[in-house]
């Protein structure tokens, strides 16, 4: 690693003011640190936002769950409300990496990153979730911009993210076997709107597969997603699968989790 200096502040506003002024925040560590390790990133200033406490915990707003950013992956795995209001997301965030990085990741920290084949961006997507900062408020479908990109600004903070509540929602994940990240992930949300379908790993970006919306939206049923013949022209080929399995994985894994919700 490069030398670094290492700050810890006990507020919101004392970490936006040392972000503002060129340091890299730290939730989990379970991104900066290893390209730290590799010398991929070089920040010459650490904000730990361990120390916040209004960036942790997790409480229903009416329709809505408000989840901290700095959450780790296993409180909300735990959490009786998560579980009562939205089990999907439970279930997703329990099946993060292995129990090490559960008790560590953030999911403030995931979103922001914004990685190619995490699982949280596909939730925040597909239940039209919305991002709280401490500047202002983000539209999950005005957020994820692009391969680790995404509309914060320099300097701004994720304080909060809420979720509404659907009538159902289900998540499949086909794992990569050695990260356990998603070679391809599915989030499907059934709501009073219509259904959304968001997808990650299997492209540059999370995104919403819009054929199979439409389809489920006027059917929600495992035939209608079956006949969503998915475009494999914008997926991912790499070592791990072509662009037409990708596609396929998609489809496959929507079927399941629409079967899931149907009981």
């Amino acid at each position: 690693m490069y030398a670094f200096t290492y700050e810890t502040p006990a507020s919101v506003a004392d970490a936006a003011r040392l972000t503002a002024a060129g340091g890299k925040p730290i939730a989990g560590g379970q991104s900066l640190l290893p390209s730290m390790r590799l010398r991929l990133a070089n920040p010459g200033q650490i904000i730990d936002l361990n120390g916040i406490p209004e960036l942790a915990g997790i409480r229903r707003e009416g329709n809505a769950l408000v989840i901290g950013a700095m959450a780790r992956h296993m409180d909300v795995a735990g959490s009786a409300d998560v579980k009562a209001a939205i089990p999907a997301l439970a279930d997703l965030a329990a099946h993060i990496g292995d129990r090490q990085v559960r008790a560590r990741g953030t999911l403030g920290g995931s979103v922001a990153n914004n990685d190619p084949a995490a699982c949280y961006p596909s939730a925040v997507l597909a239940l039209g979730a919305t991002v709280i900062t401490d500047q202002r408020e983000i539209a999950a479908d005005d957020f994820f911009v692009g391969m680790y990109t995404t509309a914060l600004q320099e300097g701004e903070l994720i304080t909060a993210i809420r979720f509404p509540i659907p009538k159902r929602a289900a998540y499949l994940k086909f794992k990569q076997a050695a990260s356990r990240f998603s070679l391809v992930g599915v989030f499907v949300a059934q709501t009073d709107a219509g259904v959304r379908v968001a997808v990650t790993g299997a492209a540059s970006s999370v995104f919403r597969q819009q054929a199979l919306e439409a389809a489920l939206s006027k059917d929600f049923s495992v035939a209608s997603a079956a006949a969503v013949k998915v475009d494999a022209s914008d997926l991912n080929t790499d070592i791990h699968a072509s662009a037409i399995y990708r596609a396929n994985l998609i489809s496959v894994q929507t079927q399941r989790a629409v079967a899931q919700m149907l009981g």
